[in-house]
């Protein structure tokens, strides 16, 4: 019993400093815009008895209530809610101009703070190309000698889906994989500062997609022969989504025609075609080490 007491009464604490600094929030607010506490009252439809009471950390106000009160402030009902601290007031102007963007100019003022204020794009390496391009292999190693994780985008787009790549296609269909690809990267971005991805060959498909790849990460194209490419899905024995070697080839030809200028937009290119894994990691190393 000795045990719990100190525990229950730590509880309490923590809830009464929660409820007071709740009520310094509608105190402080209220005495910024110069409003009386019976003129909120009036605003909101909350007695002037609550209000007293919440102000002063002594009332546990009710969510419809609060509520009342924080439209009558003309504010987010979380922003009084909020665990942390208060916010630096220049962050809230910085959402009121926000607020009056449109839509597209809200895109392009946070790819603006992105890459102003983010980290570093080449502190996350991204590689694209088709299966057979190295992505994988070359892709760890470099992440070995940069002391970064290294991220097989597909694994964490099974992960996303509970389910095989292979079954994600065949049950959810391409659009699906499309939203678990996107859901990925986004918790992969969110997750790692630094890291090594190996991306899906069809990435550069989904312009939204690439667009946040790009953004966020200096991409890099791994490029080979079509030959080069055959050579090596062959070597790995993963003939997906092939129906035959017959086909393969004139399939691999297919997407690099249609996908080269998506791959071009990367930031550098390094042809992997005839040569040794060491050589394309020692270029690709010097890429993304430079200024």
């Amino acid at each position: 019993m000795g045990s719990i007491l100190p525990h229950i009464e730590r509880d309490e604490a923590a809830e009464a400093a929660y409820l007071a600094r709740l009520g310094e929030r509608v105190r402080a607010w209220r005495q910024e815009h110069g409003l009386a506490r019976k003129a909120l009252a009036l605003s909101s439809g909350v007695s002037e008895r609550y209000l007293a009471q919440l102000e002063t950390g002594h009332g546990n106000i009710s969510v419809l209530l609060l509520r009342k009160v924080a439209q009558a402030m003309n504010v987010a009902v979380e922003d009084l809610v909020r665990e942390q601290g208060d916010a630096p007031a220049a962050l809230g102007l910085i959402m009121q101009f926000l607020g009056t963007l449109p839509e597209a100019r809200i895109a392009a003022a946070h790819q603006l703070l992105q890459t102003q204020f983010g980290p570093p794009r080449r502190r996350r390496v991204a590689l694209l190309g088709l299966r057979g391009a190295g992505k994988s292999t070359i892709g760890a190693k470099l992440a070995q000698l940069l002391g970064a994780p290294f991220v097989e985008l597909d694994r964490e787009v099974e992960r996303e889906a509970g389910a095989g790549l292979g079954d994600v296609f065949s049950i959810y269909g391409q659009d699906a994989f499309r939203r678990f690809e996107r859901r990925a990267l986004e918790r992969v971005l969110r997750a790692n500062d630094r890291a090594v991805i190996a991306t899906g060959g069809s990435i550069v498909s989904e312009p939204e997609t690439y667009q946040l790849l790009r953004e966020r990460c200096f991409c890099v194209w791994l490029k080979a022969s079509p030959e080069e490419h055959m050579a090596r899905v062959i070597a790995q024995g993963d003939m997906r989504p092939f129906r035959g070697r017959a086909e393969a080839l004139e399939e691999i030809h297919r997407l690099l025609t249609d996908r080269d200028r998506l791959y071009a937009r990367a930031d550098a290119t390094i042809d992997t075609s005839g040569q040794a894994v060491k050589h394309s990691l020692t270029k690709l190393r010097a890429l993304v080490g430079a200024d």
